[in-house]
């Protein structure tokens, strides 16, 4: 007897099917600690997007279901393991009758052993679906990291052209005060009329306006970067200014000093001074220096084609389809029933009694309107998920086209944009000069610095739109990125 359980548990271990391979090991699911910024760090893009990898909650989140995925396929495997039974008893019954009276005392051991042999393939089936449902959850873990590393580079590029509308804003203001002390200089020499100084005091106060909208601008961007790290009440840090080339290339990052700006840095106009006649340079101040385009890799038929072979989120779908067909498998081969094996042991003090079972049962269990129904919710099931991948192939298509026309047109953009920047500064030198020879009046002066400003400004922004759609481009063709994270580690980094 002993050599029959020995055998029924050996024979449970190895009818343990292989289904395909996937290493489980691959995932460690400690939880990642939040990166911490140090006071007066300098990021880069890539420290802003290792620090959001290790931070957000969506990427945790995806380990976790990875996690729970992993469980499901053990618990589905654990179906080929014997389930073992023991439990012991006491039992004392005491009889009084009229011509006898007697006690008993009963004390039991039992150990009872059940094995599958076979059921005609269902339990394999449905370990074949839970490991499709583990590997669609591996993809949707680096869906969420692709996904994360685009906020990150829009709000990354959102700060940078927000500051660069500061510095220009800023520039543009001194323009004006310097315009104004020129202006009043005049006025006070009966060169220039009244309404001229006034139009100089309604610019300057518009323009520091402009300053002042530009400034809360940018300090709303550095909230929506910090939002995208998931890093709050972060110390003083600052920003390269990777990819804009700006004249200042490093940007200071405090949160701490947002206050409400006083009425006399709004609104008080500048302070007489004796050299009213002074013609500065900051009037020929580029906060961004010739920008140069480095040119994509890649056709559209080749973005086309390394987004369908790179998307984590495709690769879901389609894994999530074979599960669901895998499922259909599993409930049809309900019908079949099952081949299962059973041994047993016990033992009763009463006159030592000793027992042992060996069995092999074929047992079915069949409600046929509810399998006919569970068929049926399955197919259903599997056109769903075919549906799904068909519409997500499509919807790739479209994203990867309009990605790529929006960043071509922009490329093509941003060099006409300098042109123009250098174009309307030239004008506005050739007015500011007609103007104080007396030639031209003020409105045209006012128009040419406004048209120097506005240029400046729409070249800002062209980088920036250009930046976030290549960024948009890279991320729906899954375009390899210097820094990520994988399931293999607790902690990103550069590839190596």
């Amino acid at each position: 007897m002993k050599k029959i359980l020995i055998t029924l548990l050996i024979f449970s271990f190895i009818s343990v099917p292989q289904v395909f391979g996937i290493n489980e090991n691959k995932i460690q699911t400690t939880a990642i600690e939040d990166i911490k910024v140090k006071n007066g760090a300098v990021l880069g893009l890539d420290d802003c997007i290792a620090i959001a990898l290790n931070n957000n909650p969506s990427i945790k989140n995806a380990r976790y279901n990875y996690g729970i995925s992993r469980a499901q396929v053990g618990l589905a495997r654990s179906e080929f393991f014997p389930t073992i039974g023991v439990g012991t008893g006491y039992d004392y019954t005491k009889i009084h009758a009229k011509r006898f009276n007697y006690d008993t005392n009963v004390y039991n051991i039992n150990a009872q052993l059940n094995q599958l042999l076979f059921n005609f393939g269902k339990t394999n089936a449905r370990i074949k679906m839970e490991k499709f449902y583990l590997i669609a959850d591996e993809y949707n873990f680096y869906n969420t990291v692709r996904e994360t590393i685009f906020n990150v580079k829009q709000k990354y590029y959102e700060v940078l052209a927000s500051r660069a509308s500061v510095l220009i804003n800023r520039a543009y203001v001194d323009i004006n005060e310097r315009n104004y002390q020129r202006t009043k200089a005049y006025y006070d020499e009966g060169l220039k009329s009244k309404i001229d100084l006034v139009n100089a005091e309604v610019n300057l106060s518009d323009s520091k306006i402009g300053l002042i909208q530009s400034q809360n601008a940018y300090e709303n961007s550095l909230v929506n970067l910090n939002n995208a790290m998931y890093i709050a009440d972060s110390p003083s840090y600052h920003i390269e200014g990777e990819g804009f080339n700006l004249e200042d290339n490093v940007a200071p990052v405090d949160l701490s000093k947002i206050s409400k700006k006083t009425s006399e840095q709004s609104v008080n106009l500048p302070k007489d001074i004796s050299d009213a006649t002074l013609v500065s340079a900051v009037e020929k101040l580029e906060m961004l220096t010739d920008y140069n385009v480095e040119k994509f890799p890649y056709s559209f038929d080749e973005c086309i084609e390394m987004a369908y072979k790179n998307r984590a989120d495709l690769k879901a779908y389609n894994s999530t389809l074979d599960a669901v067909k895998e499922n259909l498998v599993y409930v049809k081969r309900n019908y079949y029933p099952e081949i299962s094996a059973n041994a047993g042991y016990g033992f009763r003090n009463t006159d030592s009694t000793n027992s042992f079972n060996v069995g092999v049962n074929l047992s079915s269990s069949l409600n046929i309107m509810a399998q006919k129904n569970q068929v049926d919710s399955a197919k259903y099931q599997v056109e769903i998920a075919q549906n799904s991948v068909n519409q997500l192939t499509q919807d790739i298509y479209f994203q990867v086209q309009n990605a790529y026309i929006n960043m071509i047109e922009l490329e093509k953009q941003i060099p006409l944009q300098g042109v123009k920047v250098r174009q309307t500064l030239e004008n506005y030198e050739l007015a500011e000069g007609r103007y104080y020879v007396g030639l031209s009046d003020y409105i045209e002066l006012q128009n040419a610095k406004v048209n120097y400003n506005n240029a400046q400004n729409a070249y800002i922004e062209t980088i920036y739109k250009y930046n976030v759609a290549r960024a948009g481009l890279e991320s729906v063709i899954s375009y390899p990125q210097r820094v990520t994270v994988s399931l293999e580690d607790k902690k990103n980094g550069r590839k190596k």
